[in-house]
């Protein structure tokens, strides 16, 4: 997650080839090559400046920022990378225990969507061209849709949710989250127009009793 928040600030900056190393220290050959090897080294200096203040500053002893760009990226990324498996491990376990509980569909949808995204990070598809890709990005989308029917209030949204799961093919997770908060806001305000129907009702009663004497 912090290695995919880094390259994203670096795309908004227009500089993320640095960090990817398609863009390396220019040769200095000619007068016009100096110009080209300064700007290059004023570019470098900036996104280690920037890097090193995004960076937890306990980290910065063990990092050597003086190295280009590319390399300090090369070693972070290494460093993030290893002993994956644990926290594999862990959001796997908290995926399991992900449920609606009490929780407003925004608050469920949102735990179990961080949850998702991470585990997408540990195990991101190469990039490839061929069939196969496409069906696993098919097959992970299917599966994230049945987490996140699972996890839901079965007495609230039990009819929906079989309603979704005969579909073919089965709806994307965004669409399902889409009709599922659209079915909670329709119970919420047919509950709300439920209690105030009760309440008026009572207050009749109640106003329509005052005044009269009891019965003997």
């Amino acid at each position: 997650m912090w290695a995919d928040a880094v390259e994203n600030g670096l795309d908004a900056k227009n500089k993320l080839a640095f960090i990817e190393g398609k863009v390396n220290e220019p040769e200095s050959n000619s007068d016009e090559d100096n110009l080209e090897l300064v700007a290059w080294r004023q570019c470098n200096a900036m996104l280690r400046a920037w890097l090193r203040n995004i960076i937890y500053p306990k980290l910065h002893p063990s990092i050597t920022f003086s190295q280009p760009i590319k390399d300090v990226g090369d070693e972070l990324r290494e460093r993030c990378s290893t002993g994956n498996t644990p926290r594999v491990h862990q959001l796997k376990s908290e995926l399991n225990e992900c449920k609606q509980g009490r929780d407003w569909v925004v608050e469920y949808y949102t735990r179990l969507k961080t949850i998702l995204d991470e585990l997408a990070n540990y195990n991101k598809i190469k990039d490839c061209t061929c069939w196969a890709a496409a069906s696993i990005a098919k097959k992970r989308e299917e599966e994230k849709v049945h987490q996140f029917l699972m996890g839901l209030d079965s007495k609230l949204y039990g009819n929906i949710r079989t309603n979704l799961l005969i579909e073919d093919p089965i709806a994307s997770l965004t669409r399902a989250y889409a009709l599922i908060l659209r079915e909670e806001r329709h119970t919420s305000l047919t509950k709300v127009k439920e209690d105030r129907n009760e309440a008026a009702m009572v207050a009749r009663v109640y106003n329509g009793g005052k005044g009269r004497n009891p019965k003997p």
